[in-house]
């Protein structure tokens, strides 16, 4: 059963769509202004988030910029009487996933958060893997607190690794992120992923990144079980 959140200070709508949502069988929290939202979004896990934009204490983008830069990648459906393309504009440069104008048909939000549903954001502005920090917005990475320094190629790599943790990625895929259809000799990747290691776990006791064999690669925390094969 998924479970949302709605930061809604227009009280008689809300109670609407909650009530709507639930019959739909959605479990859905509500909160009047922004910062009771940052409370349970640090409290709970959230498949949605509903952020109305003019909201009392912190607004929507606020909100949405706040957990971004966190790192949650928990997909935000903006909803809002504001719909100029400036606004729109702003809610998505503040990590919102899609948009909804006030007043909107019930079905429609309904499709949205469904679709939304189904996958993370894209919009997360830092990435983190135990003790590793990749920040996206200043194009940063940490270990342990010691910057590193990756080649663009190198960070693209770990990007995309990062973004699937804990789970695998494989050759091909890496390749299509880096690279595009234009795929170099398989030698090149092996170079680039051999730097990335001695980059990322060269100066340390431990191994964030482990290759899988006949499958790819995957950046796993410390202590998750065996990968390197």
């Amino acid at each position: 059963m998924l479970k949302l959140l709605l930061a809604e200070d227009d009280l008689d709508l809300a109670q609407t769509l909650v009530q709507y949502l639930e019959l739909e069988g959605f479990i859905c929290d509500h909160v009047s202004n922004g910062i009771a939202g940052l409370n349970l979004i640090k409290q709970n896990s959230y498949d949605v988030l509903l952020l109305d934009i003019n909201m009392p204490r912190l607004d929507g983008f606020g909100l949405c910029q706040l957990i971004r830069e966190q790192g949650s990648d928990i997909p935000v459906l903006m909803l809002t009487a504001r719909g100029q393309l400036d606004d729109k504009l702003l809610g998505f440069n503040a990590g919102a996933d899609d948009y909804l104008i006030k007043p909107f048909e019930m079905e429609e939000l309904l499709a949205r958060v469904r679709a939304l549903s189904h996958r993370r954001s894209g919009q997360v502005r830092k990435l983190t893997c135990g003790e590793l920090q990749m920040n996206l917005s200043e194009k940063s990475l940490l270990r342990n607190g010691q910057a590193l320094k990756l080649s663009p190629t190198g960070w693209r790599l770990l990007e995309c690794l990062m973004r699937a943790s804990p789970s695998p990625v494989t050759r091909e895929a890496l390749m299509d992120a880096v690279w595009g259809d234009d795929h170099p000799d398989s030698n090149s990747l092996k170079v680039h992923m051999y730097n990335l290691r001695k980059a990322v776990d060269g100066p340390f006791s431990e191994p964030l990144l482990h290759t899988i064999s006949g499958v790819g690669f995957v950046i796993r925390p410390p202590g998750t079980g065996k990968t390197n094969v």
